[in-house]
């Protein structure tokens, strides 16, 4: 079965207005979390030791009533063409997660719950120091209702999900400082959706959201602004198997 994809360059708010109403099934993203300056007014020399760190990128920086603004026109068309009951989630600093939960609410979108996932092998920075970072939040949203699709197959599902940091082999075409690994991505597309369902990731990065739903059989929608990590988007998609493309530039 070929499964199709379209990819977008470009900014997510300018894109998603071009969208139809109510022809979303799931959103699944990882927008920006609004901490860098944080980050970098309480570690000066993080981006000295990791090249890739995202305060270095620069994406992240921006101030909070910006951010908060920018997120509130999100929620807002992502409440438009998502249907009826459709699903969003999103990750999420655990600092932010009541700023999202308002911004959400607002929009029309009923709150569910926050999660964890747990990164199994950290990077171990400063662990003499402190506690080692190996947790990020992630929030789980209803559109106009209470209940969507959850594909739990009967079992429990804890809202807590382990597993380990992008591995190199996910990175071949290059990297993203904040990479979700596709294992993560698939354990949200299997329960979120079903097969032949749209999943939307407007905050694409380097596409695990894409690798993991069209490896799945579902279509996929994804938006980045960025050139360099579009491409890296590009590569990774169009080599998941056999898959229909097509290309807003």
């Amino acid at each position: 079965m070929k499964k199709t994809y379209r990819l977008i360059k470009g900014d997510c708010l300018l894109s998603m207005k071009s969208m139809p109403d109510n022809s979303v099934d799931l959103i699944l993203t990882d927008p920006p979390y609004n901490i860098g300056k944080f980050m970098q007014n309480r570690q000066a020399n993080l981006n000295r030791m990791r090249q890739n760190f995202f305060v270095g990128a620069g994406w992240d920086n921006g101030e909070y009533t910006e951010w908060i603004k920018n997120m509130s026109l999100f929620f807002k068309e992502a409440h438009r063409i998502l249907k009826k009951k459709g699903t969003l989630l999103t990750f999420m600093s655990a600092l932010k997660v009541e700023s999202i939960v308002d911004v959400a609410n607002a929009a029309g979108f009923y709150y569910k719950t926050t999660g964890i996932w747990h990164k199994t092998n950290p990077m171990p920075r400063n662990m003499n120091l402190h506690f080692v970072n190996s947790n990020e939040s992630w929030i789980y949203f209803i559109n106009d209702g209470k209940t969507g699709i959850f594909n739990n197959d009967d079992k429990l599902e804890l809202d807590f999900i382990q597993t380990g940091v992008t591995s190199s082999s996910e990175k071949k075409y290059g990297k993203h400082p904040t990479q979700k690994p596709v294992a993560l991505m698939q354990h949200f597309v299997k329960l979120l959706s079903n097969e032949g369902d749209v999943v939307l990731d407007p905050f694409m990065g380097s596409g695990s959201t894409g690798v993991a739903s069209v490896g799945m059989d579902r279509e996929f929608i994804g938006i980045e602004l960025s050139e360099k990590y579009f491409d890296i988007a590009t590569e990774r998609i169009k080599n998941t198997n056999s898959v229909q493309q097509k290309l807003d530039i």
